[in-house]
């Protein structure tokens, strides 16, 4: 080498680690790289702060260009990652990512150490980051590259097992290397399948792996998967596990190869198959199969198919949860199906579905549980068999718990059929024996009684069942849970109880142990022969390919550590460790014989003889003489267990002298603290003696030192295990008190690390402190004493529900015992108990899962506006915090701390005060886990400092001292210099920050991450405030002590000001600085900061938070970094609490634009923090443009990944663009005018439309912005407005244009008549209905400024060129100048065109409307082609051809029609009665259009226009549904149904316009309605199932608008048979015949709906022409069909005379006024005649017949409530009732005319009421509006005009005239005054202005004299007492009563026994036929 570059080298080591590693030089570079390595190697505590700056590094070593160098920067990685944590994790992905691309195609070194450095991320938990790296690199298209990285994850696999390496993740990689060119990549596949099967089993990859592979590749791995064998077993372990257990693997490698708990917690893990799968839907497919309508069908055959096809697609292995209530009820009623095959199919498929929905099909089984239990009692066999299976399928899918089937268990063994009671017990004892213990603790009180009530059962099969029940429920908890139970029986009982416990329980332990023991041998085999080689290639697991034997995987792969620490030497270990069996702790049987034989020659033959001795002295001796042998044994470790024996022999445990005892005891003892291996059955066969032996006073202190040899050998966690067992059930209290006191010093001497802690505080709780002996309590209160001084306070939340006696003894005893944290145990355990096995320490004390209870009404309750209930949510929080001992566990923690988050910001400021407390304890429940489940909620703590009250500041601080006590502090740092350099926080708060710092650094001797405070502390000391100089001076002081002087010297750059000095005083004491001038210092900077307030401010931004950012810090980026690590993890948006409806709802929907106000502002920040990552929303938020431009490259770069959560907070998004259009920083504008595009195209590709909340938001502002000061920005504006054109919607987009026609800048006003011209020119077809806004425009041309007149000039001109000359039609009132000016420029447009051959302005509107005109029938009918005119029904559907035919002959040119489209309503309605489907949706858009402007018009007068055409568009629109749905049914798209529809939906809303359609055009329209509701093949259709409910709506919004009259008469006149021609395809008879019954199904039921209402309608609909349909319906049927149908219960039949019925029930008598339509003349007289008189006599059978109602209107009630008054009283009440309900409709906008036209008729019918008397409470402008209006109706009276809407409605009855003084009231006492001339001169007077001239009266008056004979006649067969005459009518829709007394001569066949009285008003019918007839004007309607 040579000296230039020695020199180079040498100068190289004085930079920085950055500069020596990205040097030019190769040399230096690998120089550094090696430095690296011996540094890292170097270090020994992973939490050396030198790692953390080290970790950032690799991320370009590892990628260098060089190989040799590229080797050596992965030698350092790999010594960086052996010395480092898991805290190293977040640099993982961006080195792994580095190695797959650059490391992984190189030299075979260098893809070893690639190889090896993966191995080490994931044993440093970075799992995750290593499994994605993976999935990219087998995507790589060189095939060298990908083989390593499979070969590496098989590694992975081997090596940490399945628990580590998630073997779903590998699952899913694998299908594509299947299928992969290159032979060595399949290979390595089908190497890392078989590994798989060595860990997750070979049946799972089978089955999800072999279907996706082909035949070839599935031979041969079935061949290879006959040599693979056993469980796999992981040989390393991840870092964390390691750091857990060094002692213990050290004292492992002591002891030897002896059998170890270690081996049980290393047994492999067993996955699922379940979990494995991917869920399948099978209620798709099932939906197509026809299922719904197999399992309703007749035939069991088509029944038990559709069964089996649901058991077919359930059999699957997972299914996709979904709503299967539907499902489930057919199944539990087929369940029950007449036919077995159907139930047993029905059962199968319930069973498949368990198995495949688990816990999904919960409620499911629960539901069907009691029908499946009844069902067994079912004897067949076929039927049994399955039904048994499926329960036990549901209960061992966890579908169901022992909890859950108490009630319904309960109810079956009481069943009635002993089978049931039988099979069900049974049933129970199987889920008995498959539940867990706990499960069966908590429910065994409920099936003990019942199972002890079955014993008495007197069917044999059920007292047996029951035995079974009982002895799986002991066999699980012991016989504690039926000693009382037991005492109950007799003796007979009990033994065969006691027996079959006893059988069941040795059995099964039995065949357990052979069990384990084969496992063991298997697995140890296994291992044994795997471990002595190292497979490090995938391919290697194939036959044939197994690498030769190499040493152990302890040898390190690059440099080592020289020294080899305790990491270096687990890693050793555990690839040298022998797989060891799990130890076998229950002892065999041994018979004393036995023992003799296999001791030999150990013990002397006379020392057993005299041991067996019945004389104590000799047995002394004997255990004398044995003692000393044993002690004399040099090989005492292989005979320890058969002297054990043989002392438990003899002279056993039951030895009663206290000597003997003493000496057997002690030499145990011996045996135990001097073997070397002391097996734990030998402390089993022991340790019942030796506690009984503890409550002997004498034998106590050897029995308890024994027990703590005991302990010494096997680890305390065993024997306290056997303890509680023995101590809980023993007969003896003194053994139980003192076992307590054993283990109180146990405790003590061992400490609680290896102890199960809840299992012991459990023992405590349930048994020591529930004793009835003080003893025992004094000894527990001891132990958990003893216990509080090893775990803490924490013990406490374990204890609340011990009585408080208790608790205060237990303060007591803490006292005595005060917390010492983790102390070092006096006494030590000789062999490696693993503390994960063992469960011991602090970390044992159990934390509760409480996902379970964070309930979505829960978060809800975070949100709520009411305080009270967000308080309430809080509380909650604390009261879960409580059930939950205080100790939870973070799984499913997210979202509450999303909404303690929100809370945070509560404007209720004592709430945010419990908030803070509330996640203090959130935080110290968790423990450390808080700190990643947290999702950064400290930050938003922090911020809580900011505000000024005290309490506020003080709660913040008591959260954090929770924070800490939960996570260390460096976890907390990154948060704290966050809020420090926040400008929102004020004085106090910072001052009260450092004051906290200071005080936990005071407690802290050594914390390098202090150093990182530094910075912010020293820009602190030149705070305005001098509390906060003073606090940060002091904070400084500790910052120093603790960070240490080397450390400090490195960050002493960044220091500057006062805290400099401070500094320099500490580090280097001596050192003068030069004074410090605050005021110079900060007098550029602040001034700086204050003109940027200044101008943020007034460009909309906030004043606060500006003024620390107005001081300039260097170091910000360093201090960023950290914090953006903090929250790398978090979502850029956070959606998750979410609400845009809430927030849109609130949004004021302007046109016109407003500036931001200030709270508008606040809300908006509050937003963006609460849904923006923290970095996001902080550049966004800020002051600084360039920060706000780097927010919107983070938004562009992640914009296609995070669209659906864009479109979340759409609406936040648009308001902070208003906010930066409002700001003059033109860069941030332009990125934001970058980013628009890009975000509207994302909007289009997800096919999202704005709503009109966002549009109110985001237009107002754009299109007053258009008129930027800056061409470029105009530019940009302008293309952005286009584009929302074109994605949101022309017509709502238009008026925000129109908008910025009124803006006061001249510049936006330009720009909007240019869009306004580029509307015109390509959105025609969708602006037509707007143009009549045209006139603001052309107001335009009269502006000063020449642009804007030029621009409103070129947009008219545009016009022109579209409309031509009917563009003068828009233009509004202009003057001569502007009218010259105009038609200048259409010349110069004329000449324009002329040049460019475009043709003529308006041309192409005239051609369209020309070739619609052209194609319409009436062209068709005057060219002579008649062909169209087909007699029939309106647009019959057979006839469509032709006129399809002529619409091609003749066609609307599409690209007119398109881009032009209609302009007004006539050439709508013509595009939509002529033109194709797609070209009529134009037209129907200017109709729907048009419809709405006029529904908006206040004074209806644009309703009022349209009425006249609504029949005509009405009729337009029937025609074309059928067209449409026929073109939709072809194939085409669905959108012209959708919008004929909708027209339709749009002209029946409104009233006026429905009343307006004539009958036949309703009978049309209902009759096509009907017909697609009933086409099956519409729900096929695109949008189906949506056009079927726009159906149903339609029909029932004409049902309510329509006539009411015409309705009834169109719906009756359906009720017969419909014309085959209608339908839409030719059938058979059977088939029309079926049609047409639902068809008259549906009439019937909208006929149902319409005479519901009919009491309250009445009055709208004309009664003569209802009776005339309802008489022309049954005589067109006869009397003999009538006959027959009624029968046969005809619905439509039956429907007729139900509306019949109605109208005589609410008319009464006077219904036969109403017949003047009806011939009543005729012979044989008319068949509703007879129904009426029919009706009337029931109804006054039954009573039910009284004249009593409101006028006009007869209601016909109960007799005895009969009102004896005279009829004018109820006259008076009738015509304040009636003039009440014409007051309401005047009052209603819809029937306010009709209402005045009602009350018109009313004040001419009867001058001399007063109306104005009953508006004496109505307000002076609605009597006025009806003083107005009844001028109005008479002056179109008088003209002859009358309101086209206007319906025909019931005037109302003439009686109302009686009550006046000219006319005498009419007594109830007296009919004759009817006879008499007054009465015949009222009535004439009335007659007379209804009379034709030339009627003959006197034919009348004869008539008139014969009726009142009759009534006269009939009223001496009546009761004493008349009925009061009811009030008639005489006008066009009358009150009648019957008329049939005129028919009633001696030739009448109908003899009725009474005959109603004839009032004055059917004498008025009676007239009104009489003049018909005279007049010969009646006539069939």
């Amino acid at each position: 080498m040579s000296s230039e570059e020695e020199k180079l080298l040498k100068e190289a080591k004085k930079l920085p680690w950055e500069d020596r590693l990205g040097h030019k030089n190769w040399k230096v570079r690998n120089e550094a790289n090696v430095d690296l390595a011996s540094v890292c190697d170097s270090i020994t505590d992973p939490k050396d702060s030198r790692l953390r700056d080290f970790g950032h590094l690799f991320r370009k070593t590892v990628a260098d260009s060089n190989a040799p160098v590229q080797e050596k920067a992965l030698d350092a990685l790999i010594a960086f990652l052996r010395a480092a944590d898991s805290d190293s994790g977040r640099y993982a992905k961006e080195v792994c990512d580095a190695i797959a691309a650059k490391c992984l195609t190189g030299r075979k070194n260098t893809v070893d150490k690639a190889q090896a450095a993966f191995m080490l991320w994931v044993e440093l938990e970075a799992v995750d980051v290593f499994l994605d790296t993976m999935e990219k690199a087998i995507k790589n298209k060189v095939a060298k590259a990908v083989v390593p990285a499979v070969d590496v994850m098989f590694q992975a696999l081997s090596e940490f097992g399945s628990k580590v390496i998630p073997p779903k993740r590998i699952l899913k990689m694998l299908p594509e290397l299947f299928d992969h060119q290159d032979q060595n990549v399949r290979a390595s596949a089908k190497g890392v399948t078989l590994e798989l099967c060595r860990w997750i089993g070979k049946d799972p990859v089978k089955s999800i792996l072999f279907e996706k592979m082909r035949d070839t590749m599935k031979k041969e791995l079935e061949a290879e998967l006959a040599n693979v064998s056993g469980g796999a077993k992981p040989t390393r372990k991840i870092r964390s596990e390691q750091d857990k257990e060094p002692e213990a693997e050290a004292s492992s490698d002591v002891v030897g190869d002896g059998p170890s708990e270690e081996a049980a917690a290393d047994t492999p893990q067993e996955i699922d198959e379940y979990d494995l799968m991917d869920p399948v839907d099978i209620l798709t497919p099932l939906e197509k199969s026809g299922f719904w309508d197999g399992v309703k069908a007749t035939k069991w055959s088509e029944r038990k198919e559709a069964v089996a096809e649901l058991t077919k697609l359930a059999s699957t292995k997972k299914i996709a949860p979904g709503d299967f209530s539907e499902i489930c009820r057919i199944l539990k009623k087929l369940i029950t199906d007449v036919n077995l095959a159907v139930a047993v199919e029905a059962i199968q498929a319930i069973g498949n579905l368990a198995r495949g929905l688990r816990t999904h099909f919960s409620a499911s089984s629960r539901f069907m549980l009691p029908v499946l239990l009844e069902k067994l009692k079912e004897k067949k066999q076929s039927v049994s068999d399955p039904l048994i299976q499926t329960l036990q399928t549901m209960y061992k899918a966890g579908c169901l718990n022992l909890v859950d089937i108490i009630e319904d268990v309960k109810t079956a063994v009481k069943n009635k059929v002993p089978l049931v009671r039988s099979a069900t017990l049974k049933w129970l004892t199987s889920c008995l024996e498959t539940s867990n213990k706990a499960l069966i603790l908590k429910a065994h009180k409920e099936y003990v009684p019942l199972c002890m009530e079955c014993l008495n059962d007197g069917t044999p099969e059920v007292r047996d069942a029951a035995f079974s029940a009982l002895a799986a429920i002991a066999k699980s908890v012991g016989m504690r849970p039926l000693e009382r139970s037991l005492e109950k029986l007799d003796d007979v009982r009990k033994k065969k109880l006691s027996e079959m416990i006893a059988s069941s329980g040795g059995g099964d332990s039995a065949g357990t142990s052979s069990v384990t023991v084969q496992s063991s041998v298997g697995s140890t085999a296994t291992g044994n022969s795997e471990a002595s080689f190292v497979r490090k290639s995938a391919a290697s697991m194939l036959s044939g390919k197994r690498p030769a034997p190499s040493a152990p995987a302890s040898k390190k792969v690059g440099t080592g550590k020289p020294g080899g620490g305790k990491k270096d030497g687990s890693l050793r270990n555990e690839g040298a460790k022998s797989v060891e069996p799990p130890e076998d702790v229950e002892p065999a049987e041994m018979g004393l014989e036995e023992i003799e034989n296999r001791l030999g020659s150990l013990i002397k033959p006379e020392t057993i003889s005299q041991l067996k001795s019945s004389v104590w002295k000799e047995r002394l001796e004997a255990t004398l003489a044995l003692k000393e042998e044993i002690e004399g044994l040099q090989e005492l470790d292989k005979s320890v267990e058969i002297l054990v024996r043989l002392l438990c022999a003899v002279p056993g445990w039951n030895e009663k002298n206290v000597q003997v005892q003493q000496q057997v005891i002690e030499i145990i003892t011996y045996i135990s603290s001097t073997a070397a291996k002391f097996p734990k059955k030998c402390v089993v066969l022991c340790i019942t003696g030796t506690s009984e032996r503890v409550a002997d006073i004498k034998t106590r202190a050897s029995a308890m030192k024994c027990l703590t040899a005991f302990c010494e050998a096997v680890g305390p966690g065993f024997v306290f295990e056997r303890l509680f067992k023995i101590t809980k059930e023993h007969k003896n209290p003194k053994v139980l008190s003192e076992g307590l006191l054993w283990m109180v010093s146990a405790v003590d001497d061992f400490g609680v690390s290896l102890l199960k802690l809840k299992d012991l505080i459990d023992f405590c709780k349930d048994v020591g402190l529930q004793s009835s002996t003080a003893a025992t309590r004094n000894a527990t209160i001891k132990l958990l004493g003893a216990l509080h001084k090893f775990v803490g306070p924490d013990i406490k939340g374990f204890l609340t529900d011990v009585k408080p006696a208790l608790l205060s003894a237990l303060d007591t005893e803490y006292e005595k015992n005060p917390f010492e944290g983790t102390a070092a145990p006096k006494r030590v355990v000789k062999t490696s108990v693993s503390t994960s096995t063992s469960g011991g320490g602090l970390d044992s004390l159990p934390r509760e899962d409480i996902s379970s209870k964070i309930t979505p009404s829960l978060l809800k309750g975070f949100e709520s506006p009411d305080w009270k209930m967000r308080l309430e949510s809080i509380e909650a929080v604390n009261k879960i915090l409580e059930e939950a001992n205080k100790r939870i566990q973070p799984t499913g923690t997210g979202e509450l701390f999303g909404g303690l988050r929100g809370r945070l910001l509560d404007s209720n400021k004592n709430l945010v005060m419990q908030t803070l407390t509330t996640i203090g304890g959130v935080a110290a429940a968790m423990g450390p886990a808080v700190e990643k489940a947290s999702k950064g909620i400290l930050s938003d703590v922090l911020k809580c400092l900011g505000d000024n009250k005290k309490h506020m500041r003080e709660c913040t601080l008591a959260a954090l001292d929770s924070w800490l006590g939960a996570v260390h502090l460096d976890k907390m740092i990154p948060y704290i210099i966050i809020a420090l350099t926040d400008g929102k926080m004020g004085a106090e708060g910072r001052k009260d920050l450092f004051d906290w710092l200071t005080k936990q650094l005071t407690g802290l001797s050594d914390f390098v991450d202090a150093i990182h405070l530094l910075k912010p502390a020293s820009t602190a000391m030149t705070d305005k405030s001098a509390d906060v100089r003073k606090a940060a001076e002091g904070c400084i002081s500790e910052i120093l002590r603790v960070s240490g002087q080397e450390t400090i010297e490195k960050n002493l750059k960044d220091i500057q000001g006062p805290a400099l000095a401070l500094v320099l005083e500490k580090v280097r004491p001596g050192f003068v600085q030069e004074p410090f001038e605050p005021s110079k210092a900060m007098a550029g900077p602040v001034s700086k900061g204050v003109s940027k307030i200044s101008k943020s401010t007034s460009n909309g931004t906030l004043k606060q938070g500006n003024r620390s950012r107005a001081v300039p810090t260097k170091g910000s980026s360093h201090i960023t970094s950290v914090h953006d690590i903090a929250i790398q993890s978090q979502a850029l948006l956070n959606t998750k609490d979410s609400n845009k409806e809430d927030r849109e709802r609130v949004v004021v929907r302007r046109i016109k634009f407003e500036e931001l106000r200030p709270e508008q502002i606040q809300d908006l920040e509050n937003d963006m923090m609460k849904f923006f990552r923290e970095d996001l929303h902080k550049r966004l938020l800020s002051p600084d443009f360039k920060k706000q431009v780097d927010g919107l490259e983070i938004l562009q770069k992640a914009l296609p990944s995070v669209s659906k959560d864009i479109i979340e907070v759409l609406d936040i998004l648009l308001r902070w663009f208003v906010l930066q259009f409002c700001k003059s920083n033109t860069t941030c504008l332009l990125k934001v005018l970058e980013f628009l595009p890009e975000l509207f195209n994302t909007l289009r590709d997800e096919e999202y439309c704005m709503t009109e909340a966002e549009a109110a938001i985001f237009l107002p502002c754009l299109a007053e912005k258009l008129g930027h000061n800056i061409e470029k920005v105009r530019e940009k504006m302008r293309e952005l407005m286009k584009q929302i054109i074109q994605a949101y919607s022309v017509a709502k987009t238009y008026p925000y244009i129109l908008e910025g026609l009124r803006s006061k800048n001249n510049r936006t006003r330009i720009e909007c008549t240019d869009l306004i011209g580029y509307l015109l020119e390509t959105c025609g077809t969708e602006i037509s209905g707007l143009l009549k806004y045209l006139n603001m425009v052309a107001s335009l041309t009269a502006e000063r400024d020449g642009e804007l007149r030029k621009a409103a000039l070129n947009t008219m001109a545009t016009g022109y060129k579209i409309l031509g000359g009917d563009i003068w039609k828009y233009v509004g009132k202009l003057t001569d100048a502007q009218k010259s000016m105009i038609d200048d420029r259409f010349k110069w447009k004329n000449k324009e065109m002329e040049k460019r051959r475009e043709g003529k302005p308006g041309e192409a509107r005239a051609a369209l409307r020309r070739s619609v005109r052209e194609n319409s029938p009436e062209g068709a009918e005057q060219s002579g082609d008649l062909s169209q005119i087909v007699p029939g029904p309106l647009f019959p559907r057979q006839n469509y051809g032709i006129s399809e035919q002529i619409l091609e002959r003749n066609p609307v040119p599409r690209s007119i029609a398109g881009v032009n489209g209609p302009t007004d309503w006539n050439e709508a309605l013509d595009i939509i009665m002529f033109g194709s489907p797609e070209q009529s949706v134009e037209g129907m858009k200017v109709v729907c259009h048009e419809l709405a402007q006029a529904s908006n018009d206040p004074e209806e007068s644009a309703i009022d226009e349209l009425v006249k055409d609504a029949d005509g568009l009405v009729s337009c629109l029937a025609n074309k549904v059928a067209k449409t749905f026929d073109v939709s049914l072809m194939g085409a798209s669905s959108r012209s149904c959708k919008y004929v529809l909708n027209t339709l939906m749009q002209t029946f809303q409104n009233k006026k316009l429905a009343h307006a359609v004539k009958e036949g055009t309703l009978e049309s329209l209902i009759t096509e309605l009907l017909l697609w509701l009933l086409d099956e093949r519409v729900p096929r259709m695109e949008d189906g199932s949506q056009l079927l409910k726009a159906l149903n709506v339609l029909m029932l919004k004409i049902l309510d608008n329509a006539d009411r009259t015409s309705s009834f008469v169109v719906l009756i006149s359906l009720l017969r048979p419909l014309d085959p021609s209608r339908w839409p395809s030719p059938a058979t008879a059977e088939v029309y015949a079926v049609r047409n019954q639902k068809f008259s199904d549906l009439v019937v039921k909208c006929l149902i709906k319409l005479t519901k209402l009919l009491q309250s309608t009445i009055y709208e609909v004309d009664l003569d022409r209802l009776l005339q349909s309802i008489h022309v319906y049954l005589q067109e049927l006869g009397m003999e069909e009538i006959r027959r149908r009624a029968g046969a219960d005809d619905k439509p039949l039956r429907m007729v005379k139900t509306v019949l019925h109605e109208l005589v029930k609410l008319r009464g008598a006077a219904i036969k006024g109403h017949l003047s339509l009806v011939p009543i003349d005729m012979r044989p007289q008319p068949i509703i005649l007879a129904y009426i008189d029919l009706n009337l006599e029931t109804l006054a059978a039954a009573r039910m017949l009284t004249a009593t109602g409101p006028v006009g209107q007869t209601h016909w009630t109960d007799s005895t409530a009969n009102n004896p008054s005279p009829p004018s009283n109820s006259a008076d009440v009738q015509l304040k009732q009636e003039l009440g309900a014409i007051f309401k409709k005047i009052g209603d906008k819809q029937t306010s005319t009709i209402g005045l036209y009602d009350l018109y008729h009313i004040t001419k019918s009867y001058p001399k009421v007063d109306i104005f008397s009953q508006l004496q409470n109505a307000s002076e402008a609605f009597r006025t509006y009806i003083r107005d209006g009844l001028a109005q109706v008479e002056k179109n009276a008088a003209a002859g005009r009358t309101p086209s809407s206007l319906p025909l409605s019931t005037p109302p009855p003439s009686s109302l005239a009686l009550p006046s003084p000219d006319i005498p009231s009419l007594s109830s006492l007296d009919v004759k005054p009817l006879m008499n001339h007054k009465s015949d001169s009222f009535t004439d007077d009335i007659r007379a202005s209804n009379m034709n001239p030339g009627v003959m009266t006197g034919t009348l008056d004869a008539i008139r004299e014969r009726m009142k004979n009759m009534q006269l006649a009939s009223s001496g067969t009546l009761e004493p007492v008349s009925k009061p005459l009811m009030p008639t009518n005489d006008n066009l829709s009358i009150n009648q009563q019957s008329i049939h007394t005129s028919q009633m001569g001696p030739e009448s066949p109908h003899q009725h026994p009474v005959v109603l009285p004839m009032d004055e008003k059917a004498l008025s019918g009676l007239q009104a036929r009489m003049e018909r007839l005279k007049g010969g004007s009646l006539e069939h309607m």
